[in-house]
C-alpha cells in the first residue's frame, strides 16, 4: 500500500505520574538526561518537563508530565507511558490519508505542541465511524524538521 508520508522514528516518549519531582530522580538524576524545557498548559491539565537523550536527528524527547489538578481531565498521570511520539515526514498528508481510511484522531486538531513542532493525536480508542485506532494507546504524530527528515528518510 502506497502512502503519501513515511514515520521516520520515535520523536518522544510521555510519561505521566502524580509527582514529576519522582519521575525526575530517576530520568534526570540517575539516568543522566538533560531537561531542555518546561511547559504548562492548564487546556492540557499539564506540567511537563522535557528532557532529552542523544544528539541531532538521532536525538529523543522524554516528558516527564504531572497533573496541574489531579481532578481534572485529561488525567495526564492516569497511564503511566501516557504516549508515544511518532515523527512523520508530511502531517497533512498524513492526517487526510489515515483519517480517509477510517483512524480516529483525537479532538484538537495539528497544533503546535510543546517542543514547537506542529502535532496531532490518534485516539487510543476506535469508534464506529473510525473503526482504527490506537488500540488502549495515544500516539502522537509529530511534523519533523528538514534536518530529522534528512538524517532519517
Amino acid at each position: 500500500m502506497k502512502r503519501p508520508f513515511r514515520v521516520l522514528g520515535i520523536q518522544q516518549v510521555a510519561i505521566g505520574g502524580p509527582d514529576k519531582q519522582r519521575l525526575r530522580k530517576l530520568w534526570v538524576d540517575m539516568l543522566g538526561l538533560e531537561v531542555t524545557g518546561n511547559f504548562v498548559s492548564e487546556r492540557e491539565n499539564v506540567d511537563e518537563d522535557i528532557c532529552a537523550m542523544g544528539q541531532g536527528a538521532m536525538r529523543v524527547e522524554v516528558d516527564l508530565m504531572q497533573p496541574l489538578d489531579p481532578e481534572k481531565k485529561p488525567a495526564v498521570h492516569a497511564t503511566p507511558l501516557n504516549h508515544i511520539g511518532l515523527w512523520i515526514d508530511d502531517l497533512p498528508k498524513a492526517v487526510e490519508w489515515l483519517t480517509s481510511r477510517g483512524v480516529r484522531f483525537a479532538p484538537g486538531g495539528v497544533r503546535k505542541g510543546a517542543a514547537g513542532y506542529d502535532i496531532c493525536f490518534l485516539h487510543p480508542k476506535a469508534n464506529e465511524e473510525f473503526p482504527i485506532a490506537g488500540e488502549g494507546v495515544l500516539i502522537e504524530l509529530v511534523q519533523a524538521p528538514p534536518a530529522v527528515i534528512a538524517a532519517l528518510g
